[in-house]
């Protein structure tokens, strides 16, 4: 790698980091501000808020760092105009292939970071999101709902204790589950108390009775027992118990069971989720091009610059807009999957017309007049 080109990639690599962390930083921000309620209604850390919404990154980075790849490159190849530095290597006969060649090296490191994101990082992220938010509804039942109350931890779904005791369990359980229209459960127990295993967080109910009232029968069939578990994941409402398809690893969206009723129902989501991850970082390589791509043509610091770059970001808006309703239309329309393939092989076709124009209207120029790049206003000819 040649003086030049080391220059350039730390300058693009400098620029994109700078990118990254203030894009990631300002929407994490705001995204935080919808899960404030953990810290001041439901009696949670500071801790748990931060590692809660530190989860979401993943899936805020996929979408943020192509675009912190476009205005990196954007910018560094503005920074070059304006210092006069892109006149000199036009001069000194650095082709566009030539001078693009660190700005590939950055693309590509963005879309192998983006694959791994979209393809590994981001579901467990979900997964993880998932199991944490039933031990803070675990934690609300246990640490916030204060006794003698009657509150409701989702939809029909009320929870009551008269009591704590000295060692922390729930005296006096009133529990009463009307989700389900036809059936409503209702739970009485002398005390019990929350227990964590590594997939789910129960409440264990001790020396009790469940009364179940199905509609149309006139009296209910009522249970005892000694010991009875309820599994707090079923504070999620009704349907979506059931991992959805963002949370799934892409090697259980790649072998999906078909059978499964829920997958069948939800076939589309499945098939768009996949191959949203795996178009993504096609999008990363493809929207820093378009920067490159904006800016590569050497300018005087007479001529205007603002028009290449309004066509840029209005480029990038449209393309990655038009993936987002692709993807979206996929989940209906399996014939949409041309497009969600097509609109980012369309957008590096048209970045790479834009960067090789001038060598390409060259070869029909005639002898004597080629250029490797359109000759500056103003620069004389090469």
């Amino acid at each position: 790698m040649s003086l030049v080109d080391r220059y350039i990639l730390r300058t693009v690599s400098l620029a994109f980091l700078a990118a990254l962390s203030a894009l990631t930083g300002v929407v994490w921000i705001t995204q935080s501000m919808r899960q404030i309620d953990l810290v001041t209604a439901k009696g949670q850390t500071l801790l748990v808020f931060l590692a809660l919404t530190s989860l979401t990154l993943p899936s805020l980075v996929v979408i943020i760092a192509p675009i912190a790849a476009f205005l990196a490159a954007a910018y560094t190849m503005h920074r070059l105009n304006s210092d006069s530095e892109l006149v000199v290597l036009n001069a000194a006969g650095f082709s566009p292939g030539r001078l693009m060649r660190p700005f590939l090296i950055l693309t590509l490191a963005v879309a192998v970071f983006v694959g791994s994101m979209s393809l590994w990082l981001m579901p467990a992220s979900f997964a993880e999101i998932r199991g944490l938010i039933t031990k803070i509804r675990a934690d609300f039942l246990t640490r916030v709902v204060r006794e003698g109350t009657f509150v409701s931890l989702a939809d029909d779904f009320v929870f009551h204790y008269r009591e704590r005791g000295p060692d922390g369990s729930l005296r006096g359980i009133f529990i009463q589950d009307r989700r389900d229209p036809n059936r409503i459960n209702t739970y009485l127990a002398q005390s019990g108390v929350t227990v964590e295993t590594d997939r789910h967080d129960f409440l264990v109910l001790d020396k009790g009775s469940v009364q179940r009232q199905t509609r149309g029968d006139r009296d209910p069939a009522i249970v005892l027992f000694d010991r009875y578990a309820i599994d707090l994941a079923q504070f999620v409402p009704a349907g979506k118990v059931e991992l959805k398809p963002r949370e799934r690893s892409t090697l259980a969206l790649l072998r999906l069971d078909h059978t499964d009723p829920y997958v069948r129902t939800h076939l589309g989501d499945f098939r768009s989720e996949l191959n949203d991850r795996l178009v993504s970082p096609l999008y990363a390589l493809v929207l820093g091009l378009i920067g490159f791509a904006a800016q590569c043509e050497p300018r005087t610091t007479r001529q205007k610059r603002g028009t290449a770059i309004g066509i840029g970001i209005a480029a990038v808006l449209v393309l990655r807009g038009a993936g987002f309703w692709a993807s979206a239309l996929l989940a209906h329309h399996p014939w949409a999957i041309a497009l969600v393939y097509g609109l980012p092989a369309a957008g590096l076709a048209g970045a790479l017309l834009a960067v090789f124009r001038g060598a390409w209207a060259g070869l029909f120029a005639p002898m004597g007049r080629r250029a490797l790049w359109p000759t500056p206003a103003g620069t004389g000819q090469p």
